[in-house]
């Protein structure tokens, strides 16, 4: 196939200039029957085919005047009007034709000017799940902006709570050691209840958070994300920046690093109002313009409720977390941020407990636990398991593996004691490990196994104690203690 120009030269040479087939095909170096097709058109070409007639053709007219007068009528609509008119095809085919017929005007903006300490724009961003243990989290960012000098605070989060916004806020105040005079937010839901038109019921813990720090909030018009370029700027280059191909690690971790490359990155890029200053030299020319920090920073925490329960914990997004034991049956309630849970009895704080984002975990304080086992006897093991568990921790396994087994595990327990009583706890926890080891959980093998050493150190067996005539003493537990101390006894002068 020659290309298109070289077919009019020859066009040219042969009707033009009444040149030979030949002379042309010499000429342009080129077969002789190429010139010859080139010089035929119709049998080089062939005929055309017939043009399609288009389904929607017949109401390109149509469309043009809808949507000259209703530029933004979506397609939907204009199938059902089409349609009503004799339109026999699909709305794809019509949606194709609406999207090249429909009128685009660039919209125009006007290039807004800040003033130092004037706005801040904040917003969430999205970034993805992460796996924390057995959990998988969604990572979210909360970015606020200054407007003038475009410096900016950022903060992961795991959700993205009313508590995790105005902790977000908080946090990035007092970074900044100032306020600017308005908040300039999206209308989601941790700002913005609820909206018609230009009339707004604002959350009313936002609306706190801002009669505290003295600033006013300010949503954006409905779909008018352009109103707030700035920090949708800003979550750009968070995203391309720092967080592209950036492992993560832990929370904690995961924000220090995001400050660090405030202060490095970020802030180290030339202003956008004046190349010759960087963010940074412009912020603390804004800082001094910002209204003062309050006495005290607002409370920010996530307060709920804790379910009543028996036992020394509460649960909190699927983690237990140990109170006083005095404090179990009583009204508590959880003040929950992204580091810490603190549990409240009333006004008082009974425990505080760092906060794991992980599931099923059991959190607890080794006190809480401790005074457990000082109140109640059973726990120290009053019982025959617990007194068991508490000489040989091990024959909670043991035992579990014996029920797996089809044995008795009170059966199992009364023999393991005896044996207990008979050679005494570490001869016993021995055993125990090697019929563990060996795959035999039963407690005829450990006494089998116990019967064997004591044959090897030719030792005489035990001599059972009766005590029908005190049957009172068949409960009672003495701890044992070592024989060396009643040696020392002996051998001393008294």
């Amino acid at each position: 196939m020659i290309p298109e120009e070289t077919v009019v030269e020859i066009r040219r040479l042969y009707f033009g200039e009444h040149f030979p087939v030949g002379t042309i095909a010499e000429l342009l170096d080129v077969h002789h029957e190429t010139v010859a097709r080139a010089i035929a058109t119709e049998r080089f070409h062939g005929p055309r085919p017939a043009e399609r007639a288009s389904v929607t053709k017949p109401y390109h007219e149509f469309l043009v005047q809808t949507l000259t007068q209703y530029p933004r009528l979506r397609s939907t609509r204009l199938y059902q009007m089409v349609r009503d008119r004799g339109y026999k095809g699909s709305v794809v085919q019509l949606r194709r034709v609406v999207r090249r017929l429909r009128p685009v005007a660039p919209e125009a903006f006007l290039k807004l000017r800040k003033f130092p300490g004037e706005e801040a724009q904040v917003d969430w961003a999205h970034f993805g799940t992460v796996r924390v243990g057995r959990a998988e989290r969604k990572l979210s960012c909360f970015v606020l902006t200054l407007s003038y000098s475009r410096a900016l605070y950022l903060e992961f989060f795991f959700d993205q709570y009313l508590e995790s916004f105005l902790t977000g806020h908080v946090n990035a105040l007092s970074d900044f050691g100032g306020v600017p005079r308005t908040f300039l937010t999206d209308n989601l839901a941790a700002a913005v209840l609820e909206r018609v038109g230009s009339a707004v019921r604002f959350n009313p813990r936002y609306l706190e958070l801002c009669a505290h720090y003295h600033s006013a909030p300010r949503p954006c018009g409905v779909a008018r994300g352009s109103e707030k370029g700035r920090v949708e700027r800003a979550i750009q280059f968070v995203r391309h920046s720092f967080f592209a191909a950036r492992p993560f690690t832990t929370l904690e971790d995961f924000n220090r690093k995001a400050l660090a490359w405030r202060d490095e990155v970020a802030h180290t890029r030339k202003w956008p109002g004046d190349d010759r200053i960087t963010v940074a030299e412009a912020f603390r020319k804004e800082q001094p313009s910002l209204l003062p920090l309050p006495v005290h920073p607002f409370e920010s925490a996530r307060l709920v409720p804790a379910a009543r329960t028996k036992t020394i914990y509460v649960r909190f997004d699927l983690n237990d977390y140990s109170i006083p034991p005095q404090a179990v049956g009583r009204p508590l309630t959880l003040s929950v941020t992204s580091q810490t849970v603190r549990i409240l009895d009333g006004a008082e704080e009974i425990a505080r407990h760092p906060r794991c984002w992980d599931r099923h975990e059991v959190v607890e304080i080794a006190a809480h636990k401790d005074a457990l086992l000082r109140e109640k006897r059973k726990a120290l093991g009053a019982t025959p398991s617990a007194r068991l568990l508490a000489c040989i921790p091990k024959a909670e396994l043991f035992l579990e593996a014996a029920v797996v087994r089809g044995a008795s595990p009170g059966i199992e327990t009364r023999r393991l004691l005896s044996l207990l009583d008979d050679y005494g706890a570490e001869p016993l926890a021995s055993a125990i490990d090697e019929a563990l080891t060996r795959g035999t959980p039963r407690a005829a093998s450990v006494h089998f196994l116990l019967e064997s050493r004591r044959r090897l150190q030719r030792r005489k067996p035990a001599s059972p104690l009766d005590l029908r005539s005190r049957p009172e003493l068949e409960q009672m537990h003495v701890t044992p203690h070592a024989l060396e101390t009643y040696d020392g006894l002996a051998d001393s002068e008294d």
